[in-house]
């Protein structure tokens, strides 16, 4: 792969110099920019395009989540790779839910660390070794949470859900499986309030993510 850039933020400033000098002694990456304030992260961004963003998760001030929900809602889409000492699981978790593309940790060796960019910017979500176990335990955690939401609705519910994963209307699902509409709308609440989601698209997302898009049973009244 072709030298990639970077822009690293961390508040301490002999750790950020350091990093960076080892970053580009390994080769194939280029520290545009190093900072230790939050405010300069987007400055930086605009004003050197790089290809992904190394943050630290506590940065004095904020926390890098903050720093890069901020930066996602002001349209930055580049790779946001955590870097921290912390090991704890909830972390790793609120990193990963938020949108970054690695959870790193500052005790990796510089090689690791620049191929975890590499892997982050193919488009991977990367975790520090050390993290593996923690990372399958809550993968686990969020399989089991969804298996019981789902058995929690009821036959027809599951089989409105597939309909809504189509992107059908409910007047369409209605037609289709020989019910009323208000039946459908009210199936509909019961599916948002059961699964905790607020929309019908979340329902949607949900379908397609848990594969509850086979073929579609015809329609019984209930």
């Amino acid at each position: 792969m072709s030298e990639l850039c970077i822009v690293l933020v961390d508040d301490h400033t002999l750790f950020r110099k350091g990093l960076a000098e080892l970053l580009e002694r390994e080769g194939a990456i280029k520290v545009m920019a190093i900072t230790g304030e939050s405010a300069e992260v987007a400055r930086l961004l605009r004003e050197h395009s790089p290809d992904a963003l190394l943050l630290d998760l506590n940065i004095a001030g904020t926390d890098g989540i903050s720093v890069m929900q901020e930066l996602r809602a002001d349209g930055f889409e580049l790779p946001v790779l955590m870097l921290t000492v912390s090991e704890a699981e909830e972390d790793l978790a609120r990193a990963l839910r938020a949108g970054a593309n690695a959870y790193l940790l500052k005790s990796m060796e510089p090689d690791e660390v620049v191929d975890a960019i590499q892997r982050a910017v193919k488009g991977e979500t990367v975790v520090a070794p050390a993290m593996t176990a923690k990372l399958v335990k809550l993968l686990d955690q969020k399989s089991s949470t969804a298996t019981s939401l789902l058995d929690s609705l009821t036959q027809r519910e599951r089989e409105i859900l597939t309909h809504l994963a189509r992107g059908e209307s409910n007047k369409a699902i209605a037609r289709q499986l020989d019910i009323s509409y208000d039946t459908v709308k009210l199936h509909v609440r019961h599916i948002l309030a059961k699964l905790n989601l607020s929309s019908r698209v979340e329902a949607a997302v949900f379908a397609v993510e848990h594969k509850l898009t086979p073929g579609l049973e015809g329609g019984k009244k209930g």
